[in-house]
């Protein structure tokens, strides 16, 4: 069990399915995204805003699911993932899902990482 002398890192959050476990700097960012990316937006009552449309597009022909989701999932991000700048997002969609891999950079550094979210 991680204890609050354990965060080494000023931004943390609880990890999603993990109980008693944290997650710190690039993890919480990538977590960030993840939550972001799969929470619809009016889904929380206090924060009507959050969240993406991107299931909007789920059903849709596959050239038009595509740009728009990869839209959406830029838009949100972009509004409430605010310590990072999108590099590149692709989205490619199999019989079942959406996967999203997106490439993000730290503000003001050349710190490059790569998130993956499975709708």
């Amino acid at each position: 069990m991680t204890t609050l002398k354990d965060i080494k890192y000023a931004d943390w959050q609880p990890e999603l399915n993990k109980i008693g476990s944290v997650v710190e700097g690039i993890d919480d960012i990538n977590q960030c995204i993840a939550i972001i990316l799969t929470t619809r937006k009016g889904s929380v009552p206090h924060r009507p805003e959050f969240g993406c449309d991107i299931w909007k597009f789920i059903d849709n022909p596959v050239n038009i699911a595509i740009p728009n989701i990869i839209r959406e999932a830029t838009d949100a991000i972009n509004q409430w993932e605010t310590r990072i700048e999108i590099e590149s997002i692709t989205a490619t969609i199999n019989e079942s899902q959406v996967k999203l891999q997106i490439t993000w950079i730290f503000k003001n550094t050349d710190i490059t990482e790569t998130a993956e979210v499975i709708l």
